[in-house]
């Protein structure tokens, strides 16, 4: 079996309309036009070249700079990068403003009927699981790992779920068949370290006795911090952030600055999952640390 194209290339007005208007009768054509000074920028090309090797072959990604390029920056009315327009049979058809994640990205493909059915079958899944029908959710992540074994993101999505109902070995087996890449990801770190706070809460008391033991006695330090851990293993992280905060209110020194460590994790793995959430606590932890 042949291996299909990459079809990842830098434009300039040279080349605009071959590459870009001439092929986009054949296939889309996804133009970003970007500088490379820009973080934001760089951040978008790098998850739109992914898509271009995921899926190689049906779709052009053609990338313009801007700060080399005047010409095509003025044609196409580009005021900020990144900026994101696609064409279809020579003409512009879908633009997108500024910085988008990978799900935006792939509703943008999806659009072009570019995507993998096993993505339809994690959606699936997704909805059972938030209807508390974990059961149809894990049957249906299940099917699409049958369908598709090369899609990382279900393996993550069958990772976490399994993680959410304590199967933590299952989970880990899984998760350690991933190449490094995937387990390098924003996903793969969130998953790292569910692992390890899972762990960390097996030898505590658990959150039913330690909620008890802070009914009983609302000073006891040692339940305030167990909590957090524990809450973190359960991806509560507005919980293990109150009780966290707490110890370092009471004891900055707590354990040698262990709850201020463990909040500064908890901030690194917000900042994968609700950057706004992160940035708060960060406040906050700056407030109370210089206060």
């Amino acid at each position: 079996m042949s291996t299909k194209q990459v079809l990842n290339f830098e434009v300039s007005q040279s080349n605009f309309n071959s590459v870009v208007l001439m092929n986009s009768y054949k296939l889309p054509v996804v133009v970003l036009f970007m500088s490379p000074s820009n973080v934001v920028c760089l951040e978008l090309e790098s998850m739109l070249a992914e898509c271009a090797k995921e899926f190689a072959g049906q779709f052009i990604l053609a990338r313009v700079d801007i700060d080399m390029d005047a010409d095509l920056k003025e044609q196409y009315d580009i005021t900020n990068v990144p900026t994101i327009k696609v064409f279809k049979d020579s003409e512009m058809v879908h633009q997108e403003f500024g910085m988008v994640d990978e799900s935006e990205i792939a509703k943008m493909l999806k659009g072009f009927g570019i995507y993998r059915a096993s993505d339809e079958l994690r959606e699936q899944a997704s909805a059972l699981n938030a209807q508390g029908d974990t059961n149809g959710a894990i049957q249906k992540l299940t099917e699409a790992i049958q369908q598709d074994p090369g899609n990382a993101r279900v393996v993550l999505d069958m990772t976490q779920l399994l993680l959410d109902i304590n199967l933590v070995d299952d989970a880990v087996g899984l998760f350690n068949r991933l190449p490094d890449k995937h387990k390098n990801s924003d996903a793969g770190k969130l998953i790292i370290g569910q692992v390890t706070f899972k762990n960390l809460a097996e030898k505590t008391p658990g959150i039913n006795s330690l909620v008890k033991a802070l009914e009983e006695d609302e000073n006891d330090i040692d339940a305030q911090f167990y909590l957090a851990v524990c809450y973190v293993a359960e991806r509560d992280f507005e919980q293990a952030l109150d009780n966290a905060f707490k110890v370092l209110s009471v004891d900055p020194d707590y354990k040698d600055g262990a709850s201020q460590e463990l909040i500064v994790t908890i901030i690194n793995m917000l900042d994968i999952y609700d950057p706004e959430a992160a940035k708060k606590a960060r406040r906050n932890l700056a407030n109370i640390v210089n206060g």
